[in-house]
């Protein structure tokens, strides 16, 4: 092959692989793995939104389960109004019919065309009683349909009430899961060690020793909330193998023979406010504002709670959500 043709055909070789190049595109750099402390601070984020959601769908299953009550109440009010109406109705139709028998169509007749003073007299006293009677009974017939008109507007309210408040359940549980997918989306960007670092990180330190003893019924909730430690966290459960945190305080003071509300804002109300330094084993501990959290106090700084669907249950450090306020059940 002559040197001017091998030129040629490398000529031709170079210019290809030009063509190639500018076909093919240029490797970028391959995307940069999550940083852990934002996806920390994102899932922690994420939880909170979820919780504060559950919280609120706690409180409308709450007024759903106190309007059912009212409802109940009201229905049997308004069958016992409606029977009483039904009763002067029919006292009501009874007289008119006998108003218009000919019997005493005749003896009013006589009465108004007596000739005798004392007669005419005695018959009139009698027509006016039973007049007199027969408007009683219209009065009481239509006091008793305005009765049935109140219970049955009331009924509906609180039927529409119920309503609302089940459309609020429902949008609630919606931004339950909204937030609980996304806070799962960030974990599952975490590669198999970022992920056990961050389990690690999140998990509780275990159940500290030498813990001052509880006094009382305190002592019956505070065991029983300990040994739920290591069970798994999931929205709205209240055990036995899963909890909330309001769920996982209600369990454990009901083992005491204290109810409490599934609510943790409603658990704020369950007894006394107690104030941090007369903190004792058992007080019912609350954190963000508007309350979103709780957990039970169990001595030397220390907290069992129903945490996230990371950790589930475990002992924290009192301060490490912020702090709102304690009561004292039972």
């Amino acid at each position: 092959m002559t040197r001017d043709r091998k030129r040629l055909i490398a000529g031709a070789a170079g210019i290809a692989a030009i063509g190639v190049a500018g076909i093919i595109p240029a490797a970028t750099p391959a995307q940069a793995d999550p940083d852990l402390d934002d996806v920390r601070e994102k899932v922690d984020k994420l939880y909170t939104q979820a919780e504060a959601a559950n919280e609120d769908y706690s409180n409308a299953k709450l007024r759903l389960k106190e309007l059912k009550g009212q409802l109940k109440d009201l229905s049997a009010d308004e069958k016992r109004q409606s029977k009483e109406l039904d009763k002067i109705r029919a006292e009501l139709r009874d007289s008119v019919l006998r108003q218009f028998e000919g019997s005493d169509v005749s003896a009013v007749g006589q009465v108004i065309t007596s000739e005798d003073p004392q007669e005419f007299l005695a018959g009139l006293a009698t027509v006016s009683s039973y007049n007199a009677l027969q408007a009683d009974l219209l009065a009481r017939y239509n006091t008793e349909a305005e009765a049935l008109q109140v219970r049955r507007e009331a009924t509906e309210e609180r039927k529409a009430e119920m309503a609302k408040v089940k459309k609020t359940m429902q949008q609630k549980k919606a931004q339950i899961d909204k937030k609980y997918q996304a806070a799962q989306a960030e974990l599952d960007e975490l590669e198999a060690d970022e992920l056990e670092e961050f389990q690690q990180a999140n998990a509780g330190a275990g159940i500290p020793d030498n813990l001052p003893p509880p006094s009382g019924r305190a002592k019956v909730a505070v065991d029983y909330a300990l040994a739920q430690v290591g069970d798994g966290y999931v929205y709205g459960a209240t055990g036995t193998a899963t909890w909330d945190c309001s769920g996982l305080t209600m369990g454990a003071w009901g083992q005491a023979g204290v109810s409490l509300p599934h609510s943790s804002s409603a658990q704020y109300s369950s007894g006394p406010q107690v104030s941090r330094d007369q903190l004792a084993p058992g007080d019912l501990v609350f954190y963000y504002s508007p309350i979103s959290h709780v957990g039970m106090y169990i001595g030397n700084g220390q907290i069992v709670h129903a945490s996230n669907p990371s950790t589930g249950v475990k002992v924290s450090p009192i301060d490490e959500m912020p702090y709102t306020g304690a009561v004292r059940p039972g």
